[in-house]
């Protein structure tokens, strides 16, 4: 699992290869990843939106932006959590995620918060040791 918090808001993801959704042999590879969302903190907050930066081994980087996540803008009290599972595909058997949620407070402030860069890692990648 990779952690990371912001303004006392940890996010926290759990990749995971899906062999039963690839195609190793037509160079498609699935992830999926479950996200938890905490906030720690003492203020409301609301995801209003996405940004993934999802790099293959190539290192092509593909941008996505979007409002919430799976169709919604969660509210989080203090103390609540969030969680959610979304996916992606790479032409490629390994990769890396990261990212940030924009969020907003009950004061109307806007800000970012981390989503922790996160290895996507298959049994087809080949393994290097340094």
């Amino acid at each position: 699992m990779y952690s990371d918090t912001t303004r006392q808001i940890r996010v926290t993801v759990e990749p995971r290869f899906l062999p039963d959704q690839s195609q190793p042999a037509d160079s498609h590879y699935v992830w999926a990843y479950h996200v938890r969302i905490e906030n720690l903190g003492m203020e409301t907050v609301r995801l209003r939106t996405r940004h993934w930066r999802i790099t293959d081994a190539m290192g092509r980087m593909m941008e996505v932006r979007g409002p919430g996540v799976v169709g919604e803008q969660p509210l989080l009290r203090p103390g609540e959590a969030f969680t959610y599972t979304s996916g992606t595909p790479l032409s490629t058997p390994s990769g890396i995620m990261v990212g940030s949620y924009g969020m907003e407070s009950e004061t109307g402030e806007s800000f970012d918060i981390n989503i922790p860069a996160f290895s996507l890692d298959s049994p087809h990648q080949p393994r290097h040791l340094n």
